[in-house]
């Protein structure tokens, strides 16, 4: 049986995805981004032309394509592409299509993240900016709180809707990363804050966050439009500003300081991971900054002393 084009494999490939692997429409988005490359660079190969060599030659083309803002891929952007289509791969052999096997292709090495924090000053400052007497200055307090105290990511922020959260319970359910559901619990000053907040308003608007600047604050019915998720690091970052506070602030920073904060006071990794949605414990291993006082502690606490 002849080997099919890359193309069309491709194709069914992210189909599969869609259908049988229930992934979302950005993961497919992603994995036809990093796939077309592998065209762009080699064209509409067979499917067994895929080989070691191939992939090397790929690798340093990668390599070499650089952005915008660099002469050269980031080593994690470079392994997404490598990821993609080592699970085209293994859809290959799934379908009995003669391919490379998908453990011949190593990721890059790349270096640990580093986490970026806010202390606890660091944090009244931030939260005290907003106006809050006004309904944005309410929103973007509501914004500030809510990130801190449930870890949320800002794609998780943006499309939660007033009837999702229940402020009595102080929790609420959220789909996160590979379509998985977990819990998020909130704190009182979040409740407190998107109380106001929501009092303030006087729209009937679905999304719980909305927006109040622009050209398209509306939509046809008379419903405000949600915030997007670029709406949201813009705002994060003026409020860092104005609290001048100098390191570079995302709501991912908050994210951090969420999982940060956990931690320095007693949370066991297991945990955070869990509140974090993270599916490998390794990724919330980037908190060891964290973790490795605490392991000092203990040890100066019990070991021996002789």
């Amino acid at each position: 049986m002849a080997s099919p084009n890359f193309q069309k494999t491709k194709t069914d490939f992210l189909e599969y995805l869609e259908i049988e692997q229930g992934r979302s429409q950005k993961t497919i988005q992603n994995y036809d981004h990093y796939l077309t490359r592998l065209v762009d660079y080699a064209g509409d190969i067979k499917v067994s032309e895929i080989d070691a060599e191939l992939v090397r030659k790929w690798r340093l083309w990668l390599n070499r394509l650089g952005t915008n803002t660099s002469d050269e891929l980031k080593k994690n952007t470079l392994n997404y592409h490598l990821i993609a289509l080592r699970s085209f791969l293994k859809f290959c052999a799934k379908r009995d299509i003669k391919s490379l096997p998908a453990d011949k292709i190593e990721l890059a090495k790349s270096k640990r993240k580093q986490v970026t924090f806010l202390n606890p000053e660091e944090l009244d400052r931030l939260f005290a900016t907003p106006k809050t007497d006004t309904e944005n200055g309410l929103r973007d307090r509501a914004i500030l709180e809510l990130l801190f105290s449930s870890g949320l990511r800002v794609s998780e922020l943006v499309n939660l809707n007033v009837e999702d959260v229940n402020l009595k319970r102080k929790e609420f359910m959220v789909r996160g990363k590979g379509e998985k559901d977990r819990p998020i619990f909130i704190s009182d000053d979040a409740v407190h804050w998107l109380k106001l907040y929501l009092d303030k308003r006087q729209d009937n608007s679905k999304p719980m966050f909305i927006r109040y600047s622009g050209t398209k604050k509306v939509n046809l019915s008379g419903n405000y439009y949600r915030l997007t998720t670029r709406s949201v690091q813009r705002l994060v970052a003026r409020h860092a500003l104005l609290a001048g506070i100098t390191k570079k602030v995302t709501p991912h920073t908050l994210r951090h300081s969420f999982a940060t904060d956990l931690l320095m006071n007693g949370a066991d990794l297991r945990s955070v991971q869990a509140m974090l949605g993270h599916s490998n414990i390794s990724t919330t291993q980037i908190y060891t900054h964290v973790t490795d006082p605490h392991l000092k502690a203990v040890h100066e606490k019990f070991h021996r002393k002789n």
